[in-house]
């Protein structure tokens, strides 16, 4: 009960200097809104983050990629033969852990057109049909390349989403869902037959937003629309909707054969994507597809592999080191706001020297003080960390409104019990040594103060 009473003290005396309780409290609002806002936009980079790697093949996809020769091997270098296709005939015979290879053949600046319409395809590559499971994409329209496409080196496309919609417009522009399938664009000036037409691929942030679009009634807007955020909502998503594949032979014959300026044909290949038979098994795949490709290169180490779980470690080492540094700017806030209480504590036992002089004259101990003050000081942080929880979902609101949509900030409850625990213990440590002053007040001293 005697802490029952302490608490209501504490609380009346925030209620009676409600403005001057209010600036104590800003320092502790603040600093618990800027810690959850810090850990929302960090939860939603790192949701980004992860679902963007997921996009663009999952944790079992290896990226075989050229490297410089080792030191030992610099008079080799002018001998280094690259990534061709030898590498994936023999990877694809000698190496029984990899489940899939999907070889491609980048043709960089190419500009694809319709008409009066153009877009700069994100990538236009040459590719099998491997290609479909390695990098997870979904065919809705049409068909994908066959063998007669590859052997015949035939014009055909497939595309995505995002190059239909810049070349014959998009679903909310038209009011319909537009299917190409069997259209011709011009590829640099080469005519292509559109094949096929890879699904819309979107993050479940855009999902979502889209879907309570569609739910609600559609209004008329003057002027032009606008999108939420910067840039483009998710890149690994952009980039999806905006690909561009040919067979392999036809990036070959029809891009490639007749050679750069130099006129030498270039028949290496941009790069060669490799899904592991299972994840428990990917030192010993790598360790077969060297072995292959130390025979295919003729003993040069000119390639390397990049793992997914690389990139897995690097996603979470950027977390780690952006919650450190917001944690710890957060916890500056916090200690300014604990210092604001103890300055406020100290004026107002100042003030209420005689009131705690009469308190100990009539048989008050000087434990019950300290704790009074002490319990004073903690409702205050308490107070001021509710008030920053609820601040901190306008300020995230605000946050997701100008922030790229892949990357909207999510609030998580772990983080607000640490930031209302950690205002606690600043209320704590704010109120210890107001609270030993005023429980070494001289009763009769304090009575004789005016």
């Amino acid at each position: 009960m005697n802490l029952l009473n302490t608490i209501v003290v504490g609380l009346k005396e925030v209620w009676t200097h409600k403005f001057r309780s209010l600036l104590t409290m800003l320092g502790i609002i603040l600093g618990v809104a800027s810690l959850v806002g810090m850990a929302a936009i960090i939860k939603g980079m790192e949701n980004g983050m992860k679902e963007s790697m997921i996009a663009m093949g999952g944790a079992d996809k290896v990226l075989l990629e050229d490297q410089d020769v080792p030191t030992w091997q610099e008079d080799l270098a002018d001998q280094a033969p690259g990534r061709t296709m030898t590498d994936v005939i023999a990877l694809r015979d000698s190496a029984p852990l990899l489940r899939l290879i999907s070889p491609e053949m980048a043709i960089y600046n190419i500009i694809a057109t319709r008409g009066d319409k153009m877009v700069r395809p994100s990538e236009s590559v040459g590719v099998w049909p491997a290609v479909i499971p390695m990098n997870l994409h979904t065919l809705q329209y049409g068909r994908f390349f066959t063998d007669l496409d590859e052997e015949y080196a035939n014009p055909v496309c497939v595309i995505g989403t995002g190059i239909r919609d810049e070349l014959f417009g998009s679903p909310e522009d038209v009011g319909h869902e537009i299917v190409p399938i069997g259209k011709t664009i011009n590829l640099s000036g080469q005519p292509f037959t559109i094949v096929g037409m890879f699904t819309r691929y979107e993050s479940e942030e855009e999902k979502k937003e889209r879907e309570l679009e569609e739910s609600q009634p559609k209004t008329k807007q003057a002027g032009p629309a606008r999108k939420r955020g910067w840039g483009h909502r998710n890149w690994a998503f952009w980039r999806k909707n905006m690909t561009l594949y040919m067979p392999l032979n036809t990036a070959w014959m029809r891009f490639r054969a007749a050679g750069d300026q130099t006129g030498i044909p270039d028949n290496r290949l941009t790069d060669i994507d490799l899904k592991v038979a299972s994840l428990s098994q990917l030192e010993p795949a790598l360790q077969q597809a060297q072995n292959v490709l130390m025979l295919t290169h003729h003993g040069i180490e000119d390639f390397g592999f990049r793992t997914q779980e690389n990139r897995v470690d690097n996603i979470n080492e950027q977390i780690r080191h952006a919650r450190l540094s917001g944690g710890i700017i957060a916890a500056i806030s916090l200690i300014v706001g604990g210092i604001g209480i103890m300055n406020i504590m100290l004026a107002s036992i100042n003030e209420r020297i005689r009131e705690i002089g009469i308190c100990k004259a009539v048989g008050a101990t000087g434990l019950a003080v300290f704790l009074q003050v002490l319990i004073e000081s903690i409702v205050i942080a308490l107070l001021g960390a509710a008030l920053g929880v609820v601040a901190s979902f306008g300020f995230v609101h605000v946050l997701g409104q100008v922030s790229p949509t892949a990357n909207s900030p999510v609030i998580t409850p772990g983080v607000m019990l640490i930031a209302v625990a950690f205002s606690a213990a600043v209320g704590v440590f704010a109120g210890l040594f107001p609270a030993f002053k005023a429980a070494r007040l001289d009763p009769i001293q304090a009575l004789r103060y005016e």
